[in-house]
């Protein structure tokens, strides 16, 4: 089906919709489009597998939207959002769907607002509910939604909803579902939570799988910097003055992140605005509207909030602290590049968060691209050349006039000539964003410090294992024996109590110990070939949580998968791990070889989590 459908008009589709898609410009179905909306046409159970930006809304409501019975007063469809934004922006892809539709009723509910409001809107009929499920359960709860003539229920983001805490919501939703009725899911994930809701629900679902085609939007050009030399606050700014953009979103972890650096970008110039939970759902609205309209061009957001934006202006994703988990990063910067339009997304890293930016790259099956932070000076240079054209446009104005008697007159009262004050003006105008600076730019010591570091390792851009002072240090294979050690998970062994095991009691330094491999029921560790027979006996009869390793030597090929360069990001050539101190190097080397981790999160990216901090999970009964 995806191969054959080229064009909506091949799709057995009301000619309303097909005219709503014309004026909109749409003539080709996505992949998940041609897939998708030829099976719900005909009313089948569905689970589809796609990423954010993939065009899935219009895919299942085009279906739904083709079978909608105007002369029904009671609703006919409900679609599930996890969070308000997104119900909004799917309601209103809706309507604009079905403009041509005469008579076409589309209701959004969600908590935050009037619920009172939310019951008249019903009792005056609605075709199709998209709501949130805390809310839809309480319109149930009072009687005031009614599902006996309700034939397809959808449930958007699936993973996202059940990860925030909705499943039991969703789960008694659809218990009151009529028998009948169509059931559809849509997950860019498939965690256990979302599988058991599909069993229980779903009958023979027919499987639409396009996840593969897009896990990241493929019009998103991806980079990243390395937080050195100046804050991330100052990086902003830098990025913000040198790119080339027309609205961004830039994304923070917190709710207090999200306030403070909205009022320091506002402080300097810049007009930009906070979204996050904790604002009422009027003003949240109003902030979404400004971006769309221009009054402001910068949103400083939590993950959230900022689900669903659809915002043709949105050119750039900053990431201004790297997500918890992979979907996060790919729900982020699918705000840009959507609907065929370019855009780019920038993430600020720190140097102990490369392992999960490594771990981004390998799930996306992409590639980001290092950049250096403009000096201050290119900054400088930049508003400079953004005034002249602002001088250059204004300069034929017809107001200019009464202002050249008020420069007259100050010329007289200051009693300076017109350059010098021209330059006081200027001094004025600058405020908080200098047209020039004056002292080092502490970014060139950064620079050259990290030139002198890659020029010690032998110029090889890769980062990672380090020693103390960062550089490379130069072991191969020839350096190292690898012993199997008969301990292992199972008896509750991990990296940290080889490593301290070797070192306590062998005496090595973190420097002289290898790559390590936890297996169920023995560990691969690497160790020099040059140690002393005092040490090789010593390790003989090493224990560890109270058992004896029998440490025998083995090939060495059982470890050169985990070799720096592998898709775990160990060691190659038996280099060793290293770090600013012995502590460190030992937690480090147990996030390392735990397949389970991905970086300075502390969990999992699988969808069946969540990551996010206590005080920024949604709660259900707010919805």
């Amino acid at each position: 089906m995806q191969e054959s459908v080229t064009e909506f008009r091949q799709l057995d589709l009301a000619d309303t919709l097909l005219s709503a898609l014309d004026a909109m410009g749409f003539v080709a179905p996505t992949p998940i489009q041609a897939a998708s909306i030829p099976l719900l046409l005909t009313g089948t159970d569905a689970l589809g597998q796609a990423q954010t930006g993939t065009g899935k809304t219009a895919a299942f409501s085009l279906p739904l939207l083709n079978k909608i019975n105007l002369k029904q007063h009671k609703p006919q469809a409900i679609v599930m959002a996890p969070t308000r934004e997104l119900a909004i922006q799917v309601a209103a892809e809706i309507k604009n769907l079905g403009k041509n539709i005469q008579g076409l009723k589309v209701l959004e509910i969600y908590g935050g607002a009037s619920i009172v409001d939310q019951m008249r809107a019903l009792k005056n009929g609605a075709h199709i509910v998209v709501g949130t499920p805390g809310r839809v359960k309480d319109l149930i709860s009072r009687d005031r939604l009614h599902l006996d003539e309700v034939h397809t229920f959808i449930l958007d983001e699936a993973d996202e909803m059940l990860k925030m805490g909705f499943v039991d919501d969703v789960t008694w939703i659809l218990e009151q579902a009529p028998e009948s009725a169509q059931r559809v899911l849509f997950s860019a994930t498939m965690p256990p939570m979302v599988k058991e809701i599909v069993d229980r629900f779903l009958r023979n679902p027919a499987r639409i799988d396009v996840a593969g085609e897009n896990r990241t939007v493929a019009k998103v050009e991806q980079q990243f910097w390395v937080v050195k030399g100046v804050e991330k606050d100052e990086a902003m700014i830098r990025m913000l003055e040198t790119e080339e953009t027309d609205a961004s979103i830039v994304f923070v972890r917190t709710r207090q992140d999200t306030e403070r650096l909205a009022d320091w970008l506002s402080s300097r110039g810049f007009k930009a605005a906070a979204l996050h939970g904790d604002i009422p759902q009027s003003l949240r609205e109003r902030t979404v509207d400004h971006i769309k309209r221009g009054v402001i061009d910068i949103l400083v957001a939590t993950d959230v909030v900022a689900r669903g934006l659809d915002v043709p202006r949105i050119t750039h994703v900053f990431n201004y602290d790297i997500p918890f988990d992979v979907e996060s990063y790919i729900h982020r910067i699918g705000r840009t590049g959507r609907a065929g339009r370019k855009g780019k997304a920038i993430l600020l890293v720190r140097t102990n968060q490369i392992r999960m930016l490594r771990t981004i790259e390998r799930v996306t099956k992409s590639r980001m691209e290092e950049i250096q932070l403009p000096l201050r000076d290119d900054v400088a240079l930049a508003r400079l050349d953004r005034l002249g054209k602002e001088l250059e446009e204004q300069k034929e104005s017809a107001s200019l006039e009464a202002f050249v008697e008020l420069v007259e007159k100050l010329q007289s009262s200051v009693d300076v000539d017109a350059t010098t004050l021209a330059a006081i003006l200027l001094k004025r105008q600058q405020g908080n964003r200098p047209l020039f600076y004056k002292g080092p730019d502490p970014m060139i010591a950064a620079i050259e410090r990290e030139k002198q570091r890659r020029d010690r390792r032998g110029d090889r851009p890769e980062r990672g294992d380090r020693g103390e002072r960062g550089e490379r240090r130069q072991f191969n294979t020839a350096d190292w024996d690898t012993y199997q050690l008969q301990v292992g998970r199972e008896q509750g062994v991990q990296v940290k109590d080889i490593v301290g095991a070797i070192a306590n009691e062998l005496g090595l330094s973190k420097d002289f110990i290898g790559a390590i491999k936890l297996a169920p029921e023995h560990t691969y560790v690497q160790l020099p070939k040059k140690m002393t027979p005092d040490i090789i006996a010593q390790l003989k009869k090493l224990r560890i949580r109270q058992n004896d390793v029998k440490a025998v030597v083995v090939e060495d090929n059982v470890l050169r998968e985990h070799r720096r360069g592998g898709r775990d990001g160990a060691p190659r050539d038996g280099a060793p791990r290293g770090g600013r101190d012995g502590n460190r190097g030992r937690r480090e080397g147990e996030r390392r070889f735990d397949r389970n981790r991905g970086g300075d999160h502390r969990g999992s990216y699988r969808g069946e989590r969540n990551h996010a901090p206590r005080h920024e999970r949604s709660k259900p009964s707010a919805d």
